[in-house]
Parts: structure tokens; C-alpha cells; sequence
């Protein structure tokens, strides 16, 4: 009798979500301290490969932030990306696009959000004959913004075997990697969750970018994680494959046979003296893996949650700027000026903003794990402490319906301050927006792996909420929480419900000064 599936054992994740959640009593017990001395690399270095430099002044698109972080590019031409298309998308993606001087070294500032600055997601590029790239794997090496060949040859075929039919079809295809110790010398196990987080604010960007670009672009979670990791000749006690992107026209490139898959041995610069082990990462990801193509196909076929929920109280409807009011600052600018707010004013935002926050970044990407409806694995729910027009509160927001529900009314600043591990952040937010997901629901349909899918929506949805506050001149931060404090606060609505992610908006007191 075949065994079981590791990704349909659902107990793993359970335990690994419940053993990093945050609480009053863990986050004061935990010894964890930071050595500073044995901080990690920012950056992924192989010292035998010079990298290949991508083109640094090219034509920008223009594109209005708002309206590519909304729309889904359609393939109109069979157009097959150059050096000058990938430029702009990994640029304005994981580029680094302003350096911090500190006391010790330097701070590498990237274009779309990290926790803690440690910029873990590590990017590789699959790709056939471009233009101005010869086909091969490579690795975007943002420090000297180039890319470092691993690999000759189209080795797309192998991609096609072990994930999505939109992995034959496109020319290039970026795989995202997350580095285990990179964000562990800071936040330990919990950093499994943050591949999630961190990776889906880098896609938020691409996706936008692929927008722009008229690049159609499919977010991929179902592969065959050993296959991946094989090709990107990955250690992978230290590094790991986590999510697919799809870039380009279908069948403007074909997919010749699979290659043989040697392995490469290459050297890489330790991150640091020395590492230290959280095996709960490493079993969660290895409890979350694919071991084959049918095991994928099979997982492919399961339908996202209908995320539809009656309302059960009064709800106000959301009144988002019209075609004619909303800014136009193009979506590059809008990246350079992004960052995390460090400090909110009080001062409040009008409705008309938060609506349109909300309207944005939750109509939709194409995923391999969403289903035609569009619906979605992660449930918003809303703190209001100051937005004109709105009263105060705990609301539900019905992506269907595009409306708020009120769940309670009241002055909620000193609860959400503390809901966000008690700092003045959520406190001094004009709105601060929760991501729950019923994770019974999740993983009884995908198992594991929907673990990985809910925490890597949270990060896309977060990251499109970013740029449209950046883009109404408002600000916005990303933040941890206390897991269960956020579900009761929430409840009896989000009773069974578990906490994802957290965004702060509203505005910047550095913006003001």
C-alpha cells in the first residue's frame, strides 16, 4: 500500500504554526538576543562567477502605479522580453535602490519590502534564447545588478515537468528561494512564515512591473520542490525554492526536451561565521513539498475556499477615487519612494483613500492556486482609528461585495497598538489591516503546501497595499503580532480563523516634516 503523502499530513503545519505563534508571555520569556558580530550577508556571493551586468539606464514605462497594481497584463503580442524588460523587473522588484550608513557597515535598501531589512528571497531566472540573453539559469546578483550564469542551455523542460503547464509556455520563468539564517539570525523558526511575507511583497512589485511592461505574468506554488532545488544546484539545509512566477507571452518561445540535470557544486561565501539550526523551517518545508509530477497535478486541480461571508451587521460600501481623481505617478517612482513607516502622525486619511487601498490591491493576480472566481485564501479585516468619514472601529471588508462590515464601534488605538506586539505603529495608524485565513479550510484542500500560499498572498496583497498608499501620499509598515490576541479581538467573526499578516496605513510623519 503506497504511503501517504507528506503535503496531505496537515498536522505538520499545524504544529508549526502553533509552535511561532506570538504571545504576552513568549515574547518576554524568549533569550533571543542579536549578535551583531555574526550578522549575515546581505547578499548571495559566487566568487567564481562574474556576473553578466544588466543594462542600468532604459527606458521606463510610465504606467500609473494604480492602475498596474490592479490590472493583470494580457498577452496582446507574442513579444519575448529583453536585457532591458528584465532590467526593469528585478530592478523594481529586489534591486537595491538606496544605501544606509550605519556604525559597523552599510544598509542595502530594497525595492519592495523585508522583514528586518535581511532580504532572505533570493531570485533565479530560467529562460529561453532572449533577444540580448542567451538561454541558461541564472541568478540576480542585486549588489553588482547583474545576473551570474549557473547554467547554458534551455533548461525549461525541466521547470515543465515538475510544475504548471504556464511553466512550458513562457520564455523565462523566475524561481524565488528563500535563505533560511539570512532572516533566522533575527526571528528564528518564525522565519518560515516570513518567506511568505517577504517574497509576496517582491511579487507585488513583478507583478505591477510585469503590468507595465505588457509582460503576462502567473504566479506558480505547485512544483516539484527537489527538482527545482536540483536545478538551482541549492543547498538545501540552507536554501530552498519557495513560489514560481511565469513571465511572457505563451508559446512565443518552444520548450525543447528536458537536458540532463548535473550537479554543479558551486562555491558560495559563507553567510557568516557561523549558522544556527531551527529544524522546525526545514520540517515545515519538507512537510509542505511536492515529490512528484502527478502528486502536483493533483494539487493543482483543488479549488481555492470560497472566501464569500454574508454580512451579519450594518456595512458601508467603499467610495474609491474616481478614473479622474486618482494620482499618476508612474509605478517606478512610486517604488523608489516607497519604504516601511517608521512613524505615523494620527492625523486621519479620508475614506476615499482607504477605499481605494482596498479596491486595488484585492482585484486579483493569476495564481496557480486561485480558482476563475478570483477568490482568495486570506480574510481582511480592518481597524479604523481615524479615517474621515468612517467610524471608528472593527470592520470586515467583503472583497465581494466591496464593502465594510462593522464588527464593533469604538476607540480601538491602544488595542491595536498592543495586537501589533505592542508598538506605537498600529497605534498611531489611521487603519491597520489584518490578514486571517481559515487554515482548516486551506490545508484540508491543498494540504502543506497551502500553508506556503496563504502566507505568500498575505505578502502579495500587503505589498500591493504599500504601493497604493505610497502612491496617494500616504504611508504604510508591515508588522508582526500576537497570533491569537488578533483572532479574539476579531471574534466572534474570526472565531477558527488564524493570523497571516498585518499592514499599517496611514500618515507619515516623515513625509510631513
Amino acid at each position: 500500500m503506497p504511503s501517504q503523502p507528506k503535503n496531505s499530513v496537515t498536522g505538520m503545519a499545524w504544529r508549526y504554526h502553533d509552535a511561532t505563534k506570538h504571545s504576552y508571555a513568549s515574547v518576554r520569556s524568549n533569550p533571543h538576543y542579536l549578535d551583531w558580530s555574526n550578522r549575515p550577508l546581505s547578499f548571495k556571493i559566487y566568487p567564481s562567477i562574474d556576473p553578466l551586468r544588466l543594462p542600468k539606464e532604459v527606458p521606463q514605462t510610465g504606467m500609473a502605479a494604480l492602475s498596474v497594481i490592479s490590472e493583470n497584463a494580457r498577452a496582446v503580442t507574442s513579444k519575448l522580453p529583453g536585457l532591458q524588460d528584465l532590467a526593469l523587473l528585478l530592478y523594481f522588484s529586489a534591486g537595491i535602490t538606496r544605501r544606509k550608513s550605519y556604525p559597523g557597515g552599510e544598509l542595502y535598501m530594497r525595492a519592495a519590502a523585508c522583514t528586518g531589512a535581511l532580504y532572505e528571497i533570493e531570485l533565479y531566472l530560467v529562460c529561453a534564447d532572449l533577444p540580448d540573453l542567451a538561454a541558461g539559469v541564472y541568478q540576480f546578483a542585486p549588489a553588482e545588478f547583474g545576473l551570474r550564469k549557473l547554467r547554458a542551455g534551455d533548461f525549461r523542460g525541466v521547470l515543465a515537468e515538475a510544475g504548471h503547464p504556464a511553466v512550458a509556455a513562457a520564455p523565462v520563468t523566475l524561481v524565488c528561494t528563500g535563505t533560511y539564517w539570512r532572516n533566522s539570525w533575527k526571528y528564528q523558526a518564525r522565519t518560515y512564515r516570513h518567506f511568505g511575507w517577504d517574497n509576496g511583497t517582491i511579487l507585488a512589485n513583478l507583478l505591477a512591473m510585469s503590468t507595465a511592461t505588457q509582460l503576462p505574468s502567473t504566479v506558480v506554488m505547485g512544483f516539484v520542490d527537489d527538482e527545482v532545488n536540483r536545478l538551482l544546484d541549492l543547498d538545501v539545509e540552507r536554501e530552498v525554492a519557495f513560489s514560481m512566477v511565469t513571465l511572457g507571452a505563451a508559446g512565443s518561445s518552444p520548450v525543447p526536451e528536458r537536458p540532463a540535470v548535473e550537479p554543479l557544486r558551486l562555491e558560495t561565501l559563507p553567510l557568516s561565521h557561523h549558522e544556527v539550526d531551527y529544524p522546525a523551517m526545514r520540517e515545515m518545508h519538507a512537510a509542505s513539498s511536492l515529490a512528484s509530477a502527478d502528486e502536483v497535478r493533483l494539487w493543482r486541480e483543488q479549488k481555492t475556499p470560497d472566501d464569500v461571508v454574508a454580512p451579519g451587521g450594518p456595512t458601508i460600501a467603499l467610495q474609491p477615487l474616481t478614473e479622474e481623481e486618482l494620482p499618476r505617478e508612474a509605478i517606478e517612482r512610486v517604488i523608489l519612494r516607497r519604504g516601511s513607516t517608521r512613524q505615523f502622525t494620527r492625523e486621519p486619511i479620508s475614506l476615499a483613500q482607504l477605499s481605494t487601498m482596498l479596491d486595488r490591491s484585492t482585484r486579483g493576480f493569476p495564481a496557480d492556486f486561485h480558482n476563475p472566481s478570483g477568490a482568495q485564501l486570506n480574510h481582511m479585516y480592518v481597524v479604523v482609528n481615524a479615517v474621515d468619514g468612517l467610524q471608528p472601529g472593527a470592520y470586515y471588508f467583503h472583497r465581494d461585495r466591496r464593502e465594510l462590515e462593522l464588527l464593533k464601534a469604538g476607540d480601538f488605538r491602544r488595542q491595536a497598538g498592543y495586537l501589533g506586539l505592542e508598538q506605537d505603529l498600529p497605534a498611531d495608524a489611521a487603519a491597520n489591516v489584518f490578514f486571517l485565513a481559515d487554515l482548516r479550510q486551506v490545508l484540508a484542500r491543498y494540504g502543506n503546501r497551502g500553508y506556503r500560499a496563504a502566507q505568500l498572498e498575505a505578502g502579495i496583497l500587503g505589498g500591493k497595499l504599500y504601493l497604493a498608499a505610497y502612491a496617494l501620499g500616504l504611508g504604510a509598515s508591515g508588522l508582526t503580532f500576537y497570533d491569537d490576541d488578533v483572532v479574539n479581538f476579531f471574534s466572534p467573526h474570526a472565531a477558527g480563523k488564524s493570523a497571516i499578516f498585518l499592514v499599517c496605513l496611514g500618515q507619515s510623519a516623515l513625509r510631513k516634516r
